[in-house]
């Protein structure tokens, strides 16, 4: 029993982590139709930016707030400068940021070259509750508690605010919102920004549990995030959720009893539900 509670806790830790990730990917990819292929090396940048301001400072906090302007900045610019231009054009948008994250992995190598970057967690949250044979892990508990209330606070925006609103009525008819004198394009600038500052927020919450960083971390959870955005079902954020707490828990659980296969089992929860659900699991073509 103890060892189902602590495989449990982490595997809700993981999968909120993999949440921040794929939340920013649900709203970009999801809701508008933006294929983001650069969308791992903003989560990268965040955590370089987690990592270095915590590292300098030894304040927290402000690494983590300091990893969400620079994922604001990074997707700000991305969009602005090449996204703005192929909106409605899948493939232009996959060789255009397929061509940034290349250029954005090169970057990041010039201040910090290829080598492993180690990554702390905060001297508060490194130790742990022990409850009988239970181990608890206080940056675990912590993680599943960011994602929580992240999860609320997105929610309750997309779905109880006047942006949500006007998001959701622009992906499904923007003409009609934009006779109603509402700038679409700026909306959908303020989304993709959002977007990325989680994906920053992921990074620099998720590099202190990995324990070290480097310039293809990005791309290896670019891919676990898209998947998730897949399983849960296109635009749903609540799917997105579900999806990724589904996915971290079975690489939990699966890690303890066959620690090879604990990625693998995220390709074959994938295949599983889209040969049940091809819309995923919360999808607008679900049942």
């Amino acid at each position: 029993m103890d060892i189902f509670v602590n495989l449990t806790i982490a595997g809700l830790s993981t999968g909120m982590m993999y949440y921040l990730l794929s939340s920013g990917l649900s709203l970009i990819y999801g809701l508008m139709g933006v294929l983001n292929f650069a969308h791992g090396s903003v989560f990268m940048y965040g955590c370089y930016a987690g990592v270095l301001v915590f590292s300098k400072t030894g304040n927290f906090p402000l690494g983590i707030v300091a990893a969400i302007v620079v994922g604001a900045i990074v997707g700000w610019i991305m969009e602005r400068l090449v996204i703005s231009r192929v909106y409605g054009q899948h493939l232009s948008q996959m060789l255009l940021t397929t061509g940034l994250m290349l250029v954005l992995n090169e970057l990041i190598k010039i201040p910090f070259g290829s080598n492993i970057l180690p990554a702390f967690q905060p001297a508060s949250l490194q130790s742990s509750w022990v409850i009988g044979d239970i181990v608890i892990i206080k940056y675990r508990v912590f993680l599943i508690i960011i994602g929580i209330v992240v999860a609320v606070i997105l929610n309750a925006v997309m779905t109880k605010t006047k942006l949500g609103m006007t998001v959701r009525a622009g992906v499904q008819n923007p003409e009609m919102v934009m006779v109603m004198g509402i700038n679409i394009k700026k909306v959908f600038s303020f989304v993709f920004l959002l977007g990325s500052a989680l994906s920053a927020l992921g990074g620099a919450l998720m590099a202190p549990a990995l324990g070290a960083i480097n310039p293809e971390i990005g791309l290896m959870y670019q891919i676990t995030g898209f998947m998730v955005v897949v399983i849960g079902g296109m635009g749903s954020l609540t799917g997105t959720l579900f999806s990724a707490l589904l996915v971290g828990l079975a690489s939990s659980y699966t890690a303890y009893v066959y620690p090879d296969a604990a990625t693998a089992v995220i390709v074959i929860v994938m295949i599983v539900v889209l040969l049940i659900k091809p819309s995923g699991l919360f999808g607008k073509g679900a049942e």
